[in-house]
């Protein structure tokens, strides 16, 4: 059973940063694509960056430059560090995991509040 349990959000300030964590359980971690996605409030979910086994990454033009996406794979886990936080950030953001013949999986989301 796959799970994806994410931490790390919070409220901020504009310009502030936050690094969301996401430690995973029930797949072959080193083999997966892992990712974020994001959704505001009464908007699509969309997706942040992702980032391969190898380490070869993905970021939206909108995140580029301002977030880094990593990942440990002796710990099971995956980073967001996000800087430069303007309000337009604000969202759910959701951990996920492409297992191959099974699909994107979702963690349960945190949230993410910049301050004007």
């Amino acid at each position: 059973q796959v799970q994806l349990v994410e931490s790390g959000g919070g409220l901020v300030q504009a310009g502030g940063s936050l690094r969301l964590s996401c430690v995973a359980s029930g797949i072959m971690f080193s083999g997966n694509t892992m990712g974020w996605y994001r959704q505001a409030p009464g908007q699509q979910r969309e997706l942040v960056a992702t980032i391969t086994g190898g380490g070869s990454t993905y970021y939206a033009d909108s995140v580029k430059g301002r977030f880094t996406i990593s990942r440990v794979n002796a710990k099971n886990t995956v980073y967001l560090q996000m800087n430069s936080l303007a309000p337009e950030d604000t969202a759910v953001y959701y951990c996920t995991a492409e297992i191959l013949y099974s699909g994107i999986h979702f963690g349960q989301g945190t949230q993410v509040t910049v301050s004007s």
